[in-house]
């Protein structure tokens, strides 16, 4: 199958998944008597498939406790229920004006045989720990609740409730993480995934080498007939 027709299968399946965030198995024919079935993903899948986005402004704490024990305890959960749970049993005027704390998350947690408790740690303590934690980052005088998803040298890998996976340099994390205080579910008998493949997959490494200078790359173009088209 020529080299035009092979991409013109690929640009059409990727757009046959359209914006949306659910993955799409294409099954493209590149040549006859031959089939290739390709696994497709959005980024915006990639960004959220493990992260719970928060529905409600004041909604990251939940959104986080329900991301912490879905994707790192095995313990699937909604965030309306952890919203709902959270909200019936906490300040309700205190919730809609400032959001969850954390003493909520520990009160919900605890509940449900997860003992829990914010420690205040540095970075190094946690990746030592090697659990996943809720963090209250501060931006511009905006609180939120995000997920310490995992580290990986100068980069901090964390579940945004408001937009999914993020990957936040070291320097840019600590400076909105200002009271060092992690909340983590401890002396549980199994511990957090942390750091894993699934979730550093939004943004992976090279595993070929070094990568071409851009003058290189701007001579290799997709539609240029070369030397022999196959």
């Amino acid at each position: 199958m020529p080299t035009k027709q092979i991409i013109g299968c690929m640009v059409a399946a990727l757009l046959s998944i359209g914006t949306g965030v659910m993955a799409a198995t294409v099954e493209v024919t590149p040549g006859v008597g031959s089939r290739m079935l390709l696994q497709i993903w959005s980024m915006r899948e990639l960004k959220v498939r493990s992260v719970i986005l928060q529905k409600y402004d004041y909604s990251c704490g939940s959104a986080a406790v329900a991301t912490l024990l879905t994707y790192h305890y095995d313990h699937p959960l909604t965030e309306e229920t952890a919203f709902r749970t959270m909200f019936d049993h906490g300040n309700q005027d205190k919730i809609q004006k400032e959001g969850f704390s954390f003493l909520d998350m520990k009160r919900f947690l605890e509940a449900r045989g997860y003992p829990a408790d914010g420690f205040q740690v540095s970075l190094d303590d946690l990746s030592k720990a090697g659990i996943p934690a809720i963090v209250l980052m501060v931006d511009n005088g905006y609180h939120h609740f995000v997920v310490v998803k995992g580290m990986r040298g100068n980069t901090v890998l964390i579940g945004d409730p408001a937009v999914g996976l993020r990957v936040v340099p070291r320097e840019q994390f600590e400076a909105s993480w200002p009271s060092r205080v992690v909340f983590v579910i401890h002396d549980f008998p199994t511990r957090g995934e942390f750091n894993t493949a699934r979730d550093w997959s939004v943004r992976p490494t090279s595993p070929l080498g070094r990568p071409l200078s851009p003058d290189t790359l701007n001579n290799a173009v997709l539609f240029r007939p070369g030397g022999r088209d196959f």
